[in-house]
């Protein structure tokens, strides 16, 4: 068992460290949820919040692979100048991506779940992670839930074709007063997603660069809303 997961949870064998809390309906079929952090954070960040999601739902949370200082990593290290554009390390963003895609299919594998029951969510870096893998490998997930997160315009360029995302689902979410990633991000990922056969759903919240409770309990009944379709 991976020395950080909780006692009780799933065995699960990961290359990645991570955190993982079970399912607690032992009625339903269960779903699955990944979850990835913002950069400079670790698994523990969002797994503070597994004990709140659908009880159908495992819950595992991963640590990016990256190394920044003990205790922060992050998915893909990136720049900002002066002005206010960003550039990123595409190396390093294309292995995450490609990683956390065999990750959710090894989780799913093993833990029974197949990916229309298989949802990816993440806060800021995590969740350009996570819009990034339904857009790009939608076959491996039903839904993604991207919390105050924007879209790579290198994953723009690499979107599946528009028949592949017959049935998926996607929540997007953002503070309205976001100092980090500007609102117009989420806008923008919205109207982009928006064009293809996906449902949409999410919102603005007030607020900064952070969950709040509101967002939060939104989020958890759009999960709960999938798993009743």
């Amino acid at each position: 068992m991976n020395p950080t997961e909780t006692s009780h949870a799933p065995e699960l064998q990961l290359p990645l460290e991570f955190l993982a809390h079970p399912a607690s309906d032992a009625s339903a079929e269960p779903w699955l949820l990944v979850l990835m952090h913002g950069v400079g954070s670790h698994e523990g960040d969002l797994f503070g919040l597994a004990h709140l999601m659908p009880p159908q739902f495992h819950v595992v949370s991963l640590r990016a692979p990256n190394v920044m200082a003990p205790g922060a990593y992050s998915w893909f290290d990136f720049q900002v100048a002066a002005d206010g554009h960003r550039t990123i390390n595409e190396t390093q963003e294309r292995e995450s991506r490609f990683l956390v895609g065999e990750l959710v299919s090894s989780i799913g594998e093993q833990l029974g779940v197949p990916p229309a029951r298989t949802v990816v969510g993440g806060f800021s870096q995590g969740g350009i992670m996570s819009l990034s893998l339904l857009l790009t490998q939608p076959e491996k997930l039903r839904a993604a839930m991207v919390w105050h997160s924007r879209l790579l315009p290198q994953v723009e360029a690499q979107v599946a074709p528009r028949e592949a995302f017959e049935g998926k689902a996607l929540w997007v979410s953002h503070g309205t007063d976001d100092n980090v990633i500007p609102l117009a991000a989420a806008e923008y990922a919205r109207e982009v997603a928006g064009a293809l056969p996906i449902a949409m759903a999410g919102g603005d919240f007030p607020g900064a660069h952070e969950i709040r409770p509101a967002e939060l309990q939104q989020s958890v009944a759009w999960l709960n809303s999938l798993t009743a379709g």
